[in-house]
């Protein structure tokens, strides 16, 4: 097959979409697919690849490292016409999807998207709630000519059908056991951060942004549940709240940065509960990559997340926005070390049940049969 992808993020962004998409891109090129990628160029120096056609751009409001891109139709008519791709695969719906819509339309080209961020659920934490229902309205004009749009959850899948959208199918994530392993576990880590060896590491990892709910993360580390326990605190991230988090940071917090490769992978395999309060995920790529880490974590019953932690198994749900049920959570599997040694096998055992291979190849079927029903004339 040959594949265009139109997408507003791809790495070296750093957010879920892009590392799906890089993931995805991989897999199409190890198995004899061919692609090219159309996407916003990057606030970071990215090599030249004859596959990937960047645009320049301007940052989302909402959402920074994702960016507007500022398209050349006339460029990427002719990358299409020459390409001839068999399917068009749309990641977001800003610019570089509008292009695609478009081409799909002009050519008839078979047309499936991708659905990868509540931003309907981050308009509250910004005050622009009223915002909705033009979002919603917006998305269905959006979406109403796909032939499937891809969900990466159950909740969300199911989100989407109480939204009355139609040809919704599951591609769920996976996640790399090699590089997210208890393996990787080491006591360096405590050391890198002036963490006494008898203190309990919990760690969050991820955007640090006002929908991610971190400020249930902040009440819930000073409850009065876990203030006479050993705790040290690793916020690693990057985004709008870090300087709030770092001046709200009680001192045995520590806000880590960005971080990734071997030091990201030591971090949560070091750690002895994963943290994550968002209720805002469509799937929670950071839970799964703890789970794989043969880390337990706590996580908001919402969204993606819900799905991903098997609620007294691999670790436990909170009601989000709830920093006093965190809490609760947090102490009891701290004070329960042979069940949190049974649910650090549990996560462990979880995680490599979910191959990304399989997971590509089941979408790479239903892709084929959406690409390939019978022969059609495009490009006149």
């Amino acid at each position: 097959m040959k594949i265009a992808i139109f997408t507003d993020t791809f790495v070296p962004d750093v957010n879920g979409v892009a590392k799906t998409l890089k993931r995805y891109t991989e897999y199409l090129e190890k198995n004899g697919h061919s692609y090219i990628v159309f996407a916003p160029e990057s606030t970071v120096e990215t090599k030249f690849s004859n596959h990937i056609h960047r645009f320049s751009s301007l940052p989302f409001f909402l959402y920074p490292e994702c960016r507007l891109a500022l398209p050349k139709f006339h460029q990427i008519k002719a990358e299409i016409h020459q390409f001839k791709p068999d399917l068009i695969h749309i990641a977001t719906p800003f610019n570089m999807g509008l292009c695609g819509l478009h081409y799909a339309k002009k050519w008839n080209i078979p047309l499936v998207g991708s659905y990868h961020t509540n931003f309907d659920q981050y308009l509250s934490y910004y005050d622009l709630q009223l915002l909705s229902r033009f979002f919603w309205k917006y998305m269905h004009w959006f979406h109403k000519s796909f032939q499937k749009i891809f969900a990466p959850s159950e909740e969300t899948l199911n989100e989407l059908k109480s939204k009355k959208f139609q040809n919704l199918s599951l591609w769920k994530r996976g996640v790399d056991c090699l590089n997210f392993s208890p393996s990787h576990s080491t006591p360096d880590v405590k050391k890198n951060y002036s963490i006494n060896d008898d203190t309990y590491l919990l760690s969050y990892v991820g955007r640090l942004a006002p929908e991610k709910d971190l400020k249930s993360l902040l009440k819930a580390a000073e409850h009065p549940l876990l203030a006479e326990k050993n705790i040290h605190w690793l916020i690693v991230g990057d985004g709008p709240m870090k300087h709030h988090l770092e001046s709200q940071a009680p001192p045995n917090m520590t806000i880590a940065g960005y971080k990734k490769g071997k030091e990201l992978s030591e971090i949560y395999a070091s750690s002895d509960l994963f943290v994550f309060p968002s209720p805002t995920e469509t799937f929670g790529n950071a839970a799964l990559e703890a789970l794989a880490s043969g880390t337990p974590v706590i996580g908001a019953n919402s969204g993606g997340v819900k799905n991903v932690i098997s609620h007294g198994h691999t670790g436990f749900l909170a009601q989000p926005n709830n920093p006093e049920e965190l809490a609760e959570h947090i102490a009891f599997l701290l004070e329960n070390t042979k069940l949190r040694k049974i649910f650090e096998k549990n996560a462990r055992e979880y995680a490599q049940s979910q191959s990304w291979d399989t997971i590509f190849n089941d979408l790479l079927l239903e892709c084929e049969e959406i690409a390939f029903p019978k022969e059609t004339k495009r490009y006149a």
